[in-house]
């Protein structure tokens, strides 16, 4: 009689052990001392706390060379995709548009070579962020916060929810622009942002049915705005000689400075920094295992790859689109994302489907996907910085409201006018352009620390690679922030706060750059010690 109950009770274990083998994260259960409780409190937290949205566990082989990574397969490259796609939507969001169409109404073609170029180094910066979250189990909040002291960390991610509010104002007024374009004008500005607002419990929806579900969705998001430039390319017709020279010939002048300035620092966007390192979590890859790491840093690589690529020709085909319609004329320079459906209906009419409401479907479909990313953004960089324990619903209505609360009073204040608008997408872009190095020093910190990254360290050459990008896009975009200033700033008072918190803003970059002890510092070592010794002989 007391055999049976042994029997009951040693046969669930077994489904159980091999349950928690193949859904829990790699993280616990192969080397459960590497992992702080604090990181496996996050995952529970974020868009991974279901066991069966990790997707890619069936995936173990039954070789056991962990050292050398597996063959290339298709099925595997299927199963991989997915958080290249989701990436790429911040490439793709209204600010990006908007910065899109001004190139090409004032700068024509001739800026297209830049776009091509600075999505190459977008490129190279998610792919370390994909490194980062490969390679160590762990998103770059997280990795933050026990990075850095406590009052650092609390200034990352203040930084970094301010880059976020910025972003999430332009994507939610974008999208109310596109249902005031398609409801005829009917529904207002602010009726359109809180229509926006419902995509937080869409996306706690879409959430409950897995992550590969969430990521269908967003595959026909981008489909329906590929397919609706598209349609407005073929239908406007650009000159194909000049699109190949704009891609081919680099041009610049000093009347079209601040259009490749904005295409340049509409690339790389803070959040979207940190929320790549965090969706690699949802592949269940164990960071012990050098073969299975390798093996994931070389799908995502392809995937973020042909990811961006279909970005580009979305941004290639609006900027052409309105290079061929308004390049040279007298709307050029008053043009922008309130009312660029109208120009495009009174300069080439309808047909079966008008443009403009091509036009508004396309940037609805930018401004629903850029604002559920931003919101999955937000959870990550909240959870992770901060290390909150709440349940889903309630971090999604914080995260959610952060960006929904000033945005409504935005649009109720801003909607008598299409100028303050446009002034408001400037302070926006600056907003977000100052944000960038908080995002970029943290990860080429971390991602060049072998005691962090291990074996997947970069290379020095990578490092200088990454850096002198990194310096670029940081140089270009305090341009941007000068050249803004100098023409808005008015007053002693105001003056004098504005230098105050610059004098801050460098010290905090300086602080995280020395912090580093990374390769900038080395270069600057090795050139005085040249210098030195060349004085020397």
């Amino acid at each position: 009689m007391t055999s049976p109950p042994p029997t009951a009770t040693s046969s669930p274990p077994p489904p159980k052990h091999e349950e928690s083998h193949h859904l829990l994260p790699p993280k616990s259960p192969p080397s459960p001392a590497t992992i702080p409780i604090t990181s496996d409190n996050f995952s529970d937290e974020v868009a991974y706390e279901s066991e069966d949205k990790i997707l890619i566990v069936d995936l173990e082989l039954e070789s056991t060379d962990d050292i050398k990574s597996p063959l290339f397969s298709w099925k595997k490259l299927w199963l991989f995709t997915g958080p290249g796609f989701l990436m790429s939507i911040a490439f793709l969001d209204p600010g990006n548009l908007e910065g899109d169409l001004q190139s090409g109404a004032i700068a024509g073609y001739s800026l297209l070579w830049l776009l091509m170029w600075a999505t190459g180094m977008g490129l190279l910066i998610q792919l370390l962020s994909v490194r980062v979250g490969v390679a160590t189990g762990k998103h770059l909040a997280e990795l933050c916060r026990e990075e850095y002291p406590y009052w650092a960390g609390l200034l990352l991610w203040f930084m970094a929810e301010l880059a976020l509010i910025g972003a999430d104002i332009q994507e939610v007024i974008g999208s109310a622009i596109a249902i005031q374009i398609l409801s005829h004008g009917v529904l207002p500005l602010w009726a359109g942002v809180v229509i926006t607002a419902s995509d937080c419990f869409i996306f706690l929806l879409l959430e409950n049915y897995g992550v590969r579900k969430l990521e269908a969705v967003f595959a026909v998001l981008i489909s329906t705005m590929g397919l609706s430039f598209a349609w407005m390319f073929a239908d406007t017709e650009p000159s194909g000689k000049e699109l190949l020279i704009g891609l081919l010939v680099p041009k610049l002048s000093s009347r079209t400075i601040r259009q490749a300035v904005g295409v340049v620092g509409c690339v790389i966007m803070p959040h979207n920094v940190f929320l790549h390192s965090a969706l690699v979590q949802s592949r269940n890859i164990d960071p012990s295992k050098k073969g299975r790491v390798q093996e994931a840093v070389n799908y995502y690589t392809i995937e973020s790859s042909a990811a961006l690529f279909v970005s580009f020709m979305i941004n290639l085909f609006v900027t052409t689109v309105f290079a061929k319609g308004f390049y040279g004329t007298k709307q050029a320079s008053s043009i922008g994302l309130v009312n660029a459906g109208q120009y495009l209906e009174e300069k080439y009419g309808g047909g079966a489907l008008p443009i403009l409401y091509i036009w508004g479907i396309g940037l609805l479909a930018a401004g629903q996907s850029s604002t559920i990313t931003g919101t999955y953004a937000g959870q990550f960089i909240m959870g992770g910085f901060l290390n909150l324990r709440l349940k889903k619903w309630m971090r999604a209505l914080i995260t959610r409201s952060c960006a929904i609360v000033p945005t409504i009073i935005v649009a109720l204040v801003y909607n008598r006018s299409e100028a303050s608008l446009d002034v408001l997408n400037e302070w926006l872009n600056v907003l977000q352009s100052i944000q960038i190095p908080f995002a970029l020093i943290p990860l080429l910190t971390l991602v060049s620390k072998e005691q962090i990254m291990g074996d997947f360290k970069i290379g020095s050459f990578m490092q200088r690679a990454a850096w002198t990008v990194a310096a670029l896009v940081m140089v270009i975009n305090g341009y941007l922030f000068l050249d803004f200033f100098v023409s808005k700033v008015n007053g002693m008072l105001f003056g004098l706060v504005v230098c105050t918190g610059t004098a801050a803003y460098v010290a905090f970059i300086f602080y995280l750059i020395v912090h580093s002890d990374c390769l900038p510092v080395a270069w600057l070592n090795q050139i005085f010690s040249k210098g030195y010794t060349n004085v020397g002989n």
